[in-house]
């Protein structure tokens, strides 16, 4: 381990200048950095071979010393054993941050990548969807009224053909019948594969025997 150089004679010691910092005089905190810079940042260097990591880890010690000063209990040792100690537990724990995050960030990555093929599936769909809904209401304004009438209230709002029938106060048959021709209008417009997705839906939203909303 790297040790600070030895001090001319006259200089204050480590007690106290600790003894300064209790009494808020912030150049203590200077004049420890300035004597046990060089030997922390070199121990947590070594640990986390990063110097950018290295220095935040000396920084963060020496904000810990001059925000709590009194952590340090003289009668357990000197003080540039326990802020030795301080860096190599402050340097470990960044070790165990970088490499937690380099995991979620790894973790991360694997579920954009499973994700990404189901997600531009959706937006096929979804964009499908739209475009089949667009040429449905086009078609739709092509058919009579009362067939027109019908269909969207199926398509649009739902409801069964019990429930047009109540609505246009028109007799079921009569319902059944204006749907049934409106549909085939509409895979003539649209085409087979548009025709039968929106058959499918106009089918599902006009049955019979379906409950109310």
């Amino acid at each position: 381990m790297t040790r600070p150089a030895r001090r001319p004679e006259g200089d204050p010691g480590d007690a106290d200048l600790v003894l300064r910092v209790r009494a808020g005089d912030r150049g203590a905190v200077d004049d420890l950095y300035d004597r046990f810079r060089r030997p922390a940042f070199a121990l947590a260097r070594r640990i986390l071979a990063d110097d950018t990591l290295a220095e935040d880890v000396v920084q963060d010690v020496f904000l810990s010393v001059w925000r709590d000063p009194h952590a340090y209990d003289g009668a357990r040792g000197s003080f540039s054993s326990w802020l030795m100690a301080m860096v190599h537990h402050k340097a470990v724990d960044a070790v165990r941050r970088e490499e937690a995050h380099r995991r979620r960030q790894s973790r991360a990555e694997d579920d954009l990548a499973l994700r990404a093929p189901t997600s531009a599936h959706d937006v096929e769909d979804e964009a499908w969807t739209r475009v089949v809904s667009e040429r449905v209401r086009l078609a739709l304004g092509t058919l009579p009224d009362a067939q027109r009438e019908a269909l969207t209230l199926a398509y649009y709002g739902g409801y069964t053909q019990r429930e047009v029938a109540a609505l246009t106060r028109a007799p079921l048959g009569t319902v059944k019948t204006r749907m049934l021709a409106g549909m085939r209008r509409l895979k003539e417009e649209l085409g087979a594969v548009a025709g039968a997705t929106a058959g499918g839906a106009l089918s599902d939203s006009a049955a019979v025997d379906g409950g109310a909303r």
